[in-house]
């Protein structure tokens, strides 16, 4: 059943058009992701959903006594309110009654008159039917259960990390029980454990989600519809997110694939008619018209629409390190009576991809800036190897505020002014957003600014702290790819499992209370070794290097033979593809010699169709291949 959707919704900001002729419905109990590149939109179109706020055309939708909770990215709570007070301000309604009924328990102890005894009775009933003896437990239970220890629920809004103001929001929006949830990036600031639990929770809740996140696991995870938002349109796909751009892609190149087809088939037609004009003989005008009728009937394809920019970027390495990078040897850090991490130990090797994981707050950042020497250890120490250049992505990204783009760049570079523009353009800082100040960036353009500072340096380590943090999906996958393509060596710390599964090949795990452990192998490996934990308590503090050695070997081996049989069939599928477009070249060359033999052409149109399918599927299936 319909419970929310758009009619031809369109909003203008001026002479920018930010949305045109949007247009879904969403059915009950459904889960959909709104995706697109930064900017696209997805955020106003949810503010629209939930209060109409902005300035519009169309209509929207929403059927009637449905409830709507929306979970901003501002934080929206009182900072000065706890984190308990918080919670039953939800209950306002019943807190309000509740005040009523303690104020007429007052009177009747000095006016026991039969109108109050009805009164206070009517108001005791309807108290106890809408949960009036139940609410602050329900509070209580809902904040603890999402992980506030019960000395945190005295704790200040404004004393919260940035997740747990998240995870407050959506412990409101839980005991609210709206009938459409309304999510505008719910994982910000979420560590892994954070994530699972809401996933867990948003798979069971019935209400309808609408849910916005650049994490894509995270989307596979809880959704099975997306909305994509490009090029001011959308579009419903009936699929989760990864199943979307397997879509998306084949559509495009099938689209594209039948657009240049037509467009030589009307070239062909065009190239027939100018001919048989020029022959200007009866029969000749009769053909030339009739081709051109056959023209005009011609349902055209559009072009596919140019796909919104995107990075694509290298880091530029440095002369090669030695084989022995870093070695960390009793590394302890405390502050006060809490141990981020005692006595750690590891070593990194070139071209290692080590992976830091775990907990907020467990340690993960402070030890990157130990390394990075923007933080000093309380014991042990870390050497580096030899010829190590390193470069330092910092998450808290400091920039001066009062430079502008372009300055901040210059003022750390040799480039000329022209390589300078050239290199913000590929971080898509084009025209005059080069002038804009720092202060004015958001999260995402500030990360790329970082990102294109760090890129211009000759290292050979990366230390990358939340990389991903800020950036919309299409930005991420370019940095994986940069990441993948790097000659050197990367330590990064982050919260994004699809990252973390594409990049690492090696982990260290924070645990809290100073409890780490170092893990040999993919981000799945590690996941289904947790998995087979009963709990974290038996994790041992650190495992041994060779683990699951045997059966990683197997895996590696099985995964190469599989590669080489994909390898294989794309190039039968390339060869294939060749063959097909050359006969379908000459197949149009030999209509041209044949035009007035209509048993000849029917019978080369005929191929030529069987072909043109035939590379249609051959398409999809090299998309296919190509994505797995």
């Amino acid at each position: 059943m319909f419970i929310i959707g758009t009619e031809k919704l369109g909003v203008s900001f001026g002479e920018k058009v930010l949305l045109e002729n949007v247009s879904f419905s969403v059915n009950q109990g459904e889960k959909v992701s709104i995706v697109g590149v930064n900017g696209a939109g997805k955020s106003t179109l949810m503010r629209l959903l939930y209060n109409r706020s902005l300035p519009y055309t169309g209509n929207i939708f929403i059927a009637k006594g449905k409830t709507v909770g929306h979970l901003e990215q501002q934080s929206q709570l009182n900072p000065e309110a706890t984190v308990y007070e918080a919670a039953l301000g939800v209950f306002k309604t019943l807190s309000e009654e509740e005040r009523r009924l303690e104020a007429l328990s007052e009177e009747l102890k000095y006016d026991y008159s039969e109108d109050k005894i009805k009164r206070y009775s009517a108001l005791q009933q309807r108290f106890e039917q809408q949960g009036g003896y139940e609410y602050k437990s329900r509070a209580k239970g809902t904040l603890i259960s999402m992980g506030f220890e019960e000395e945190k629920l005295n704790l200040k809004v404004s004393a919260l990390s940035g997740g747990q103001r998240t995870i407050l929001q959506l412990s409101l929006l839980i005991l609210e029980e709206p009938d459409i949830l309304l999510l505008d990036e719910p994982t910000n600031h979420l560590d892994i454990r954070s994530l699972e639990w809401l996933e867990e929770k948003l798979k069971k809740i019935r209400s309808t989600v609408l849910l916005i996140s650049h994490d894509r696991l995270f989307l596979d995870r809880i959704t099975e519809k997306t909305l994509e938002i490009e090029n001011t349109h959308a579009k419903l796909y009936s699929v989760p997110y990864s199943k979307y751009r397997e879509q998306k892609k084949a559509e495009r190149e099938i689209q594209d694939r039948h657009y240049k087809n037509q467009q030589k088939e009307i070239a062909r037609i065009e190239a027939f008619i100018a001919q048989q004009k020029r022959w200007n003989r009866e029969k000749n005008i009769i053909a030339a018209e009739s081709r051109q009728k056959a023209l005009d009937r011609m349902i055209k394809v559009d072009k596919a629409e140019a796909l919104p920019e995107s990075l694509s970027f290298r880091f530029s390495s440095a002369l090669e390190s030695g084989e022995d990078v870093l070695t960390v040897k009793n590394l302890s850090k405390a502050y006060g009576q809490t141990v981020l991490f005692r006595d750690l130990s590891f070593e990194i090797k070139k071209k290692d991809r080590f992976l830091i994981i775990g907990a907020n707050g467990s340690g993960k950042s402070t030890l990157l800036q130990i390394l990075a020497g923007n933080a000093s250890a309380d014991c042990g120490i870390y050497r580096y190897g030899y010829n190590v250049r390193l470069g330092y992505y910092d998450q808290y990204q400091h920039l001066n505020e009062n430079s502008t783009v372009l300055e901040e760049l210059w003022s750390e570079s040799d480039l000329t002014h022209t390589e300078i523009r050239s290199l913000l353009a590929t971080f898509l800082f084009k025209g005059d957003d080069v002038f804009k100040e720092i202060r004015v960036l958001s999260g995402g353009e500030r990360a790329r600014l970082v990102l294109a500072k760090l890129m211009q340096r000759k290292v050979n380590l990366l230390l990358l702290d939340e990389p991903t943090n800020h950036l919309d999906i299409e930005s991420r996958e370019a940095l994986e790819e940069a990441i993948l393509s790097f000659e050197g060596t990367v330590i990064a710390v982050s919260h994004d499992r699809y990252f973390i599964n594409r990049i690492a090949t090696r982990m260290l795990s924070f645990e809290g209370a100073g409890n780490v452990f170092e893990y040999n192998g993919s981000f799945a490996d590690f996941s289904e070794y947790v998995s087979k934990t009963k709990n974290t308590s038996d994790v041992p503090s650190a495992l041994p290097h060779d683990i699951n050695s045997k059966n990683n070997w197997e895996q590696k081996k099985k995964q190469k033979q599989e590669e080489r049989k994909k390898q294989s069939r794309l190039a039968k599928i390339e060869i294939e593809l060749e063959e097909a477009e050359t006969r379908i070249r000459a197949i149009d060359e030999e209509s041209e010699k044949c035009a007035t033999d209509y048993v000849a052409l029917q019978a080369l149109y005929e191929e030529k169709t069987n072909l043109e399918k035939k590379c249609d599927l051959l398409l999809e299936e090299w998309s296919s291949l190509e994505e797995n």
